[in-house]
């Protein structure tokens, strides 16, 4: 794959990850149809200020553990236990 067509995908995961408002969440899959651990790797080395805690594994689990619990918290998204309650917090398409 050309260097342009991996930047143009990476930045149209960012622009999936900025479009999630406050008290949702979409998951790796989500953000990169057909490649989740794409996404992953774009936000993990991404230099752009994105809300990246909104992002969670497709069972709701969390990637980073308490910091991203902690910010999800305080925007008032659902948990089930551990878990992101996916039905209540899940951004519909």
């Amino acid at each position: 794959m050309a260097r342009a067509d991996l930047h143009e995908r990476a930045d149209k995961v960012l622009l999936r990850v900025e479009e999630i408002p406050p008290g949702f969440v979409r998951t790796y899959g989500d953000i990169s149809p057909g490649a989740p651990r794409f996404g992953g790797s774009v936000l993990k080395y991404t230099d752009r200020d994105v809300p990246w805690h909104r992002v969670v594994r497709a069972d709701g689990s969390l990637a980073q553990g308490d910091r991203q619990r902690a910010l999800l918290i305080d925007e008032g998204v659902p948990f089930k236990g551990a878990r992101v309650d996916m039905r209540a917090a899940r951004m519909p398409f």
